[in-house]
């Protein structure tokens, strides 16, 4: 039996206004489908669902956004976990299919609060698919990683090499893909593609949505431009000795547009007429790319210097991991078309709009700044240059006026002697740059970027909300391998 017309179906995204989930709904609003919102906010921005929703223009109205509510049972805003919240999502919307992104997805967090990761990640994926069966819902595409893999003896990485999750984040992955594969053995009427990423970059070209992560980014991109933009004073690289072009690890990148339209292919598969299964499909591009060559590209495309801490290598960090798409190419008529430029160029025109993701020291009332919006100069984002270091001082050249002639320096209050802190610049006992990635220890906050003010308390710099006025806990202190991945 044939299709409907994309125009016809009702898609339900979980996660959608995070970072790859935000522009897979717009790449879903564009392809004239209508789209429906469930988020919890936990690593994300309702900004980017707004931001959404002015980029597609006309389509916008096809937007809608659930932000789950407070429960009694929960002290927080919730999850899929929430089985009440859901059904009444599932109740008022008949979805043709659910694009599945929610969970928790840092490792070295995984690591630490595994029982969180498991209660999360897991009983919020089974209640969805209760949810989805007792309203009839029965295609699913689901946001799998390619940490399913471990690490691969041989590259490039196949769906067929043997699964491996090595930290209990991955194992959440490879758990609810088996869960896939088990209720479509046991269900013909579900269908069921798992796409499983390598490590997407990049950000859309408008520069009005990108990656904005909680507290220490778990992956290169996200660190290279908080260095460029004077967030962090330098990016630790672990391992150079790798037999390697350049000794520095390799792994596969994409572009997350590219990354958005392969959901877009995935959907088109499933609504085909055909029975599926429970199919996977690696999202890559297919090549490898050195954190160094990474590194020149962004440097390239920002006109900014990264500063470098090489560090030895860690234990369980692979040398080289690529994917082989040759499957998604076939079957899902996808291919990834940018390259390391132009993801480079695209994440750099995010952060240079917004050096502070969505939260910005250039907000009012704590209002989030929206494409186009009041809060914007002649109704544009500003754009954000870096202040200079001399000699240990902060110049204002470069920096954003404001309305009485004098300079911003964003996130730089005065302390008692009227100096402006040295951002991204503080010293610790060695005089030596803190590691990055590694939790630190001692008498040392783990916020040890941020230097004190008068009172003895330090600023949450990049972090502007506290809980109960206590600083966010970091969602991980490693990240993977010359970065990074976590493979994700």
């Amino acid at each position: 039996m044939p299709s409907p017309p994309a125009v016809a179906r009702t898609i339900l995204v979980t996660g959608g206004a995070g970072y790859i989930g935000s522009h897979t709904v717009l790449q879903l609003l564009k392809g004239g489908f209508r789209t429906v919102v469930l988020d919890n906010l936990d690593n994300s921005s309702e900004v980017a669902v707004e931001r959404v929703r002015e980029l597609a223009g006309e389509f916008g109205k096809n937007l809608a956004f659930h932000r789950v509510p407070i429960s009694p049972s929960y002290s927080t805003h919730v999850d899929l976990r929430d089985r009440e919240a859901l059904e009444n999502v599932f109740s008022s919307t008949t979805f043709d299919a659910v694009i599945h992104f929610a969970g928790l997805k840092a490792v070295g967090e995984s690591v630490k609060k595994p029982l969180m990761y498991y209660n999360n990640n897991l009983i919020g994926t089974i209640n969805l698919f209760e949810v989805m069966v007792a309203y009839g819902c029965k295609k699913l595409v689901f946001s799998s990683s390619a940490t399913v893999y471990g690490w691969p003896k041989e590259v490039p990485c196949t769906e067929e090499v043997p699964l491996c999750a090595m930290n209990p984040y991955g194992r959440t992955k490879l758990m609810t893909e088996d869960i896939c594969r088990d209720i479509c053995q046991g269900d013909n009427d579900w269908d069921v593609i798992l796409l499983r990423y390598f490590n997407p970059v990049g950000a859309h070209p408008s520069g009005c949505i990108g990656e904005d992560p909680q507290g220490i980014p778990n992956n290169l991109m996200p660190f290279i431009q908080q260095v460029a933009v004077g967030r962090r004073p330098a990016l630790t690289v672990f391992g150079n000795d790798y037999s390697t072009k350049d000794g520095t690890g390799v792994r596969d990148y994409i572009h997350v547009i590219d990354l958005a339209d392969g959901h877009i292919a995935a959907l088109q598969k499933l609504f085909e007429g055909s029975h599926i299964g429970c199919e996977a499909y690696n999202l890559g591009s297919g090549k490898g790319t050195s954190v160094l060559e990474m590194v020149a590209a962004f440097e390239k495309a920002s006109g900014k210097k990264i500063p470098l801490v090489m560090a030895e290598r860690r234990p369980g960090d692979a040398e080289t991991v690529y994917a082989c798409i040759a499957k998604a190419e076939k079957e899902l008529h996808w291919k990834a078309k940018y390259d390391i430029e132009e993801m480079c160029r695209d994440q750099w025109n995010w952060a240079s709009k917004n050096p502070w993701g969505y939260k910005s020291p250039e907000t009012t009332n704590e209002k989030h700044l929206t494409c186009g919006s009041p809060e914007t100069i002649n109704g544009k984002l500003p754009t954000y240059t870096l202040p200079k270091i001399a000699n240990g001082r902060l110049s204002t050249n470069g920096s954003l006026g404001n309305s009485n002639g004098k300079h911003h320096i964003y996130g730089a209050p005065k302390i008692a002697n009227g100096k402006h802190h040295i951002y991204g610049a503080p010293k610790i006992a060695s005089g030596k740059h803190p590691t990055f990635g590694s939790s630190e220890t001692g008498n040392v906050h783990a916020s040890n970027r941020l230097p004190r003010t008068t009172n003895g308390k330090h600023h949450s710099y990049g972090s502007l909300e506290t809980v109960n006025g206590v600083h966010p806990t970091y969602r991980s202190f490693e990240i993977a391998n010359g970065e990074y991945p976590t493979l994700e």
